[in-house]
């Protein structure tokens, strides 16, 4: 039966092994639930329960029990959480595909269960392994800008995400007292040998591995291995090279100037797009949203501004005459690219409400729409502290130049610590209320 998948002689690497997997069961503990927690910071950070503009997974229900009004400072708040869960996805991959590797045999273990615990840990290892690759794929697929899902990013991911999660823990809490105790015994193993397992030329064989905890548990190491080429701590080392290999050539994507040139693997990485104050990254150019310069030009444009005392229309003449403020902030987008801090100049969202009715520290809710016709968020809300804040800008000017029509000219949002997506340009109409 050694042809078949299910016959621990089917497998004969000598890398498999309980230390082996245990290693990177404990790097991905880590690993996985700061890219959980992270990703969930990055959900409350849209404000999905504001307003259903900005809710893209409208029937999440208890899902959504972690939201909160997310904050405006420190003002790079989006920019690291977001950065860490990008870089970190990216990084994490050899490690995921190592794990997956190492751990395939049980996959085809008969028979399927052998105790109520061991069905249960056979379902989570399923719905683990499903998830993994579902949550991956997806989230390098949008990285990459490669929007081809059976539906929209937003509620597979997060669906996807809690499924993998719940799975994750299930595994966990089965697995993580015969993962320590693997760990424990293979070291001190080790010690007791005085050697390093594995670095030596000789195979590695099934009586220098501890046994499995229970004695029915099927070991994952191979009753007939083939001759090493490589040490179980070596394969790890590689593992940990192609991590630290993806992490150079990705993290980049994070900062501006000759960095961002060695994100080689990011779509933000390389060259600028441009020189001069408005050479800084773009996500999406007004051509490719729809934005004809005949309906952005001084004659054309003007911005509607609604609240309890009736509605305003503003020229942008009109605007660059009101009080001016400025406001240092960068621009963070949810695929992990950022920017540095870019001189915003323009009029605070605060004194808009007040031309509508409002005072200044009673500002509300604001509805914000573009000119673009298409696109998940065309329209966006902001929550009463980021109106408040006096940082938040319609911004008009740039590192002391106006806006470029791909920047968001004739004016645009900037809100500290808000995902880039919430930083509408093209602002076409503000609504102030609570919503």
């Amino acid at each position: 039966m050694a042809r078949s998948p299910s016959s621990p002689a089917f497998w004969r690497s000598p890398l498999r092994g309980p230390w082996f997997t245990s290693v990177l069961g404990v790097v991905l503990l880590a690993g996985i639930t700061t890219l959980f927690v992270t990703g969930l910071l990055s959900y409350a950070a849209y404000n999905p329960d504001l307003s259903p503009v900005n809710d893209k997974t409208g029937d999440k229900g208890i899902l959504g029990f972690h939201l909160f009004a997310w904050p405006t400072d420190p003002h790079w708040l989006y920019r690291l959480t977001q950065g860490v869960h990008v870089t970190l996805g990216i990084a994490l991959v050899p490690v995921v595909l190592a794990k997956l590797w190492s751990v395939v045999p049980r996959l085809f273990q008969l028979p399927p269960a052998r105790s109520v615990v061991h069905a249960l840990e056979r379902i989570s290892l399923l719905l683990l392994v499903g998830g993994v690759l579902f949550e991956f794929v997806t989230g390098l697929l949008n990285i990459q800008l490669d929007y081809v899902f059976p539906g929209s990013f937003y509620p597979l991911h997060l669906y996807g995400a809690w499924v993998f999660f719940a799975a994750f823990v299930v595994h966990v809490v089965l697995r993580a007292p015969t993962a320590v105790r693997n760990l424990r015994r293979m070291r001190g193993s080790a010690e007791d040998r005085g050697e390093d397992e594995g670095e030596g030329a000789q195979p590695v064989s099934p009586e220098a591995v501890p046994p499995p905890v229970s004695s029915q548990e099927p070991s994952l190491v191979s009753p007939d291995p083939t001759e090493p080429t490589v040490s179980r701590r070596g394969a790890v080392r590689l593992v940990g090279g192609g991590s630290l290999l993806l992490l150079a050539t990705s993290v980049g994507q994070n900062f501006d100037g000759p960095l961002r040139r060695t994100a080689l693997l990011a779509p933000h990485g390389g060259a600028e797009p441009g020189s001069g104050p408005n050479g800084f990254q773009i996500n999406k150019t007004a051509a490719s949203r729809g934005i004809s310069p005949a309906e952005t030009s001084e004659e054309a444009w003007r911005l509607v501004v609604t609240g309890p005392s009736g509605s305003v229309r503003l020229s942008r003449a009109e605007l660059l005459e009101l009080t001016p403020h400025s406001a240092a902030l960068p621009i963070a987008c949810v695929e992990g690219w950022s920017t540095s801090d870019q001189w915003w100049r323009g009029v605070r969202l605060r004194d808009l409400a007040a031309l509508v009715g409002y005072g200044p520290e009673s500002a509300p809710d604001v509805l914000v729409e573009s000119l673009q016709r298409r696109g998940a968020f065309r329209r966006a809300a902001l929550r009463a502290n980021q109106v408040r804040d006096g940082r938040s800008l319609l911004a008009l000017d740039v590192n002391g130049e106006p806006l470029t029509p791909d920047h968001g000219y004739p004016a645009r949002i900037i809100v500290p610590a808000a995902p880039g997506v919430l930083n509408t340009k093209w602002v076409a109409r503000m609504t102030f209320g609570d919503l």
